[in-house]
């Protein structure tokens, strides 16, 4: 599931394909003596089962249409390198933005028209890390220590922007402050990670069960997903 596109939707695929199995079975005569979860549309077929029966043949074959080309649709490697790329140069734009925003922007007219812009393209700058360079890593789907550490930082990075400004007004420093929440989230998720713990959030409160399901939206991990 982790290499596919859109694992969500291959377990919803999935799930759907043995409701509908499981109904054709009970209309075509095959009762309770089949099990559905491990068994083929053919396997759950008695043939028969009238109108009824054929409308449920006609969602089954579009969803294993749909689902077949689902499987298909693998996550490769180039894209998450398009994504590191982005992320980087996310970086570079956002240091900009936070600190001279006038190098990219000083020869339009709104923005030496427009009052106070270059303050709010510095703000845009330093929540640069939340809206794009951590979303950017994190869609390179990663694993283990890396995952952890994206996964502070996606909730820390807010946090700093959001309460940093009552400290300073520095743009350039709340961004530095963001920069070191990142690499010390790295640092610390590299120095406790534990491999033998990994996938284990039984120790966990239930407030942090819910925010890292929550993070974990969209890759496999939700709604059922297979392990």
């Amino acid at each position: 599931l982790d290499e596919l596109l859109n694992p969500a939707k291959v377990v919803n695929l999935e799930r759907d394909l043995v409701n509908l199995r499981s109904e054709l079975a009970t209309l075509t005569g095959m009762g309770n003596d089949i099990d559905v979860m491990n068994s083929s549309t053919e396997e759950c077929d008695g043939g028969g089962g009238g109108e009824d029966a054929d409308k449920i043949r006609t969602k089954i074959e579009k969803k294993e249409r749909d689902l077949l080309i689902e499987r298909r649709s693998v996550f490769r490697g180039w894209l998450k390198n398009v994504f590191l790329g982005q992320a980087v140069l996310s970086l570079g734009l956002s240091w900009i933005m936070a600190t001279d925003p006038s190098i990219l922007f000083g020869s339009f007219d709104w923005y030496n028209n427009v009052r106070s812009i270059d303050v709010s393209i510095q703000v845009l700058g330093f929540w640069w890390w939340w809206l794009f360079i951590v979303p950017s890593l994190r869609s390179r789907r990663p694993k283990g220590f890396e995952k952890k550490a994206l996964d502070i930082a996606f909730i820390g990075t807010p946090a700093v922007s959001l309460i940093a400004p009552a400290a300073t007004k520095d743009t350039a420093l709340i961004w530095i402050a963001n920069f070191v929440l990142v690499a010390g989230a790295y640092a610390f998720s590299y120095a406790t990670y534990d491999e033998n713990e990994s996938g284990d959030d039984s120790k966990q409160p239930e407030w942090l069960k819910f925010v890292m399901k929550s993070l974990d939206f969209g890759v496999g991990k939700e709604r059922g997903a297979r392990k």
